[in-house]
């Protein structure tokens, strides 16, 4: 794959209820009810909403039988209604709920987690070679049934990896490893085609974008190595809500769909499921443009690792490049940024800087005739670079310009600021960095995107999927958003966001919320909400929310604290994936959680 151009990876076509999934048909969006899934008439009302507002799939949990059987009469339900858009059942520890709705269901889908292997302990276990080979005979032993059940009746099957849901077997083999979840996935498409069985999509999904983006890539690999050709699900677990949830999806899926990499996407939100649809579809539009684009000629610079980048490296102008944070650039300045989304540079074209900053952090047109500051030079104005006295001197850049040509202006006191008018910005700013890197030049780059008059919700989609592939790409030193439309404070605190979701700067709090379904024992939102007002002030903490056990410890991944529904008005907290305390009433959840942040030393008083 390449992440210089748009090309959509080549896949089979699978059918799910007459609306076929793959690279000949266009990316299908979906969402999953949030509804208990006995409570027919209210799932069918959420279910609906969910396809009015245009969802190609939905998806309801059946964590029983009994669950699995009343999809068959919501579906009934719908179809009286005159909704058609088919149904996918989410089984997760039950596979005799699988076998349930397998008959009545157009897509089911199940987590190799623990379809064949028992429930996760998180316990070390010990296999030879031998014993580990009798293991995966288990998995024919039992799927293969499902599977010509699924012929029988016609209906798809996802098989749905999730971080932090492998099983026992797997972690001990290959640890809680993105190797671990190719291998949870390829175990189980190996007995489907050696079966004969091709209708099958697969998931493979984590919270942690870096881990998520590496895995499917690695996916994609394996796959292509065995002959594969499955479709793929892509998605982003627990990415919370507002604009931090929007933002880690579009980092993560945009990086993804960018490559071509995807043929179905669920945006994971901690809000109505019906919210979910315009937003992926907002991120697949924008990516998608991209396909008749001109074509960008580049390739990977020498030692690059596509599955797994690093950081390119670069020498060190003041803060900027080497082995320091990605920096921030912000447009103007103002007294109000959120707490710790203050930029690292003001770039102030006005010549009016604020008397209460640092002359070293402001950037100032190179035409301004000031002392101390640092400078921005077009590139109509690069031959006065070398001749002219500032803390720090930075170029703009086309990414369409040749790199031989750029580095006749480069001394150890330049940064260069990239920035593209082609469709596929990030693609050419990319392979600008990659051709750079290639020819010897260790320069730091900030990469700069503009969006002219884009409104601040495109922005903040755009953004981040551009930026995001750039940072897990890891080809720049810095990031300057520059969008008319948007205010110094929220582009900063947008940039910031989109530095932690790909987990290259801790800036605040980071959440991992669930959005809730069927099996889901409290008031998602309002919950999340809560812990938010409680926690929110607190740096570089992730706080794990999750609705049940299914989805938590396992689900939270790599969560510091988990606040997990035990059931009917009862919580239990978590420190990474140990249990602390089980059925706290829901009343005493928060106070308690705080007690817990306290007892490790993770607490600090609001200011």
């Amino acid at each position: 794959m390449s992440i210089f151009n748009y090309n959509r990876r080549k896949t089979i076509s699978v059918n799910v209820g007459g609306t076929p999934l793959g690279s000949e048909h266009p990316i299908r969006l979906q969402s999953m009810a949030s509804t208990s899934t006995m409570d027919t008439e209210g799932s069918v009302a959420q279910c609906g909403r969910i396809a009015n507002a245009g969802a190609s799939y939905i998806r309801l949990t059946a964590q029983g039988v009994r669950e699995a059987e009343n999809l068959g009469n919501i579906k009934a339900m719908l179809r009286e209604n005159g909704v058609n858009t088919p149904l996918v059942a989410d089984i997760h520890f039950n596979p005799r709920a699988a076998f349930a709705a397998a008959e009545v269901v157009e897509k089911v889908r199940i987590n190799p987690g623990n379809f064949v292997d028992p429930g996760r302990t998180f316990q070390q276990l010990s296999y030879t070679d031998e014993e580990y080979a009798e293991e995966i005979k288990k998995i024919e032993a039992t799927f293969v049934p499902f599977i010509e059940l699924c012929r029988k009746n016609n209906t798809a099957i996802r098989i749905g990896v999730n971080h932090g849901s492998l099983s026992d077997r797997i972690m001990s083999r290959y640890g809680d490893t993105p190797a671990g979840m190719v291998e949870s996935a390829m175990e189980f498409l190996r007995v489907c085609v050696a079966h004969d069985f091709l209708n099958v999509v697969i998931s493979i999904k984590a919270s942690n974008t870096v881990i998520m983006v590496e895995t499917m890539r690695r996916l994609v690999v394996a796959m292509e190595q065995e002959g594969m050709q499955f479709p793929l699900h892509l998605g982003v677990t627990e990415a919370g809500d507002g604009e931090d949830g929007r933002v880690k999806s579009a980092v993560g899926i945009g990086t993804l769909l960018a490559e071509g990499i995807g043929d179905t996407i669920r945006v994971s939100l901690s809000e109505e499921p019906e919210c979910e649809i315009p937003v992926a579809e907002a991120l697949v539009n924008y990516i998608t443009c991209r396909q008749n684009a001109p074509k960008i000629k580049s390739s990977h610079y020498d030692g690059y690792c596509y599955e797994a980048p690093s950081r390119r490296q670069s020498n060190a102008v003041a803060n900027i490049g080497g082995n320091a944070l990605p920096i921030v650039i912000a447009n103007g300045y103002t007294s109000k940024y959120a707490d710790g989304c203050t930029p690292d540079y003001f770039y102030i074209a006005e010549d009016d800087a604020p008397s209460n900053i640092v002359p070293e952090r402001v950037i100032l047109p190179a035409e301004c005739g000031k002392d101390g500051y640092c400078k921005l030079f077009t590139w109509e104005q690069r031959e006065v670079i070398c001749s002219t006295e500032a803390p720090i001197k930075f170029l703009e850049v086309d990414a369409s310009t040749e790199v031989t040509e750029v580095a006749t202006y480069l001394n150890d006191d330049v940064v260069i600021v990239l920035h593209s008018s082609h469709i596929n910005a990030q693609g050419e700013m990319q392979a600008f960095a990659h051709s750079f890197t290639q020819a010897g030049y260790t320069s730091p780059i900030v990469m700069r995107v503009d969006y002219n008059s884009a409104s601040v919700d495109d922005v903040t989609l755009m953004a981040a999927a551009d930026l995001g592939a750039i940072l897990l790409n890891g080809n720049c030193d810095g990031v300057w958003l520059n969008a008319p439309c948007v205010d110094t404070a929220t582009a900063a605190r947008l940039s910031f966001g989109i530095l932690q979701a790909a987990r290259l700067r801790i800036s605040r709090t980071e959440y991992i919320s669930c959005p809730g379904c069927g099996r889901t024992l409290f008031d998602l939102q309002s919950t999340v909400k809560a812990v938010k007002e409680a926690t929110a002030h607190l740096k570089g903490l992730k706080i794990g929310v999750m609705g049940c056990i299914v989805n938590g410890p396992g689900e939270m991944a790599d969560a510091d604290y988990g606040y997990v529904g035990a059931g009917v008005g009862k919580v239990s907290l978590y420190k990474n994936k140990t249990c602390i305390e089980k059925n706290i009433p829901t009343d005493q959840a928060i106070p308690r959680l705080i007690e817990l942040i306290k007892s490790e030393g993770d607490w600090v008083d609001p200011a």
